[in-house]
């Protein structure tokens, strides 16, 4: 579950970042961390790498998302709310049972 919001995360801000040390800052994550999870996201064919010529440093990469990266980045993001909306039903139920036993006790007083 944490590695498919980690994924979603990368495929949200893949196009805008700037550098890996960058997405690492911003997701809290180490650049290591972050550097596996991108060679992992091209290896799937998800996001593509792509070098800046004109760059003095050939290290840099544009990141692109691919369509199957585009497809998948969906399938996260709807698991993502399913799982969210479940666990916001269950804290409802929580709470709906401890105003029931709390108003239980305050009439049994």
């Amino acid at each position: 579950m944490q590695n498919e919001e980690l994924t979603l995360s990368v495929l949200r801000n893949i196009e805008t970042i700037q550098t890996q040390k960058s997405l690492a800052d911003e997701l809290g994550y180490s650049v290591g961390k972050i550097n596996y999870v991108l060679k992992a996201l091209i290896d799937k064919g998800l996001i593509k790498a792509d070098s800046f010529i004109q760059n003095k440093n050939k290290n840099q990469y544009k990141y692109l998302l691919t369509q199957e990266g585009f497809e998948e980045k969906l399938t996260l993001t709807r698991k993502f709310v399913v799982r969210k909306k479940a666990e916001y039903e269950e804290l409802q139920r929580e709470l709906e049972t401890s105003h029931s036993i709390k108003s239980n006790q305050n009439n049994g007083e």
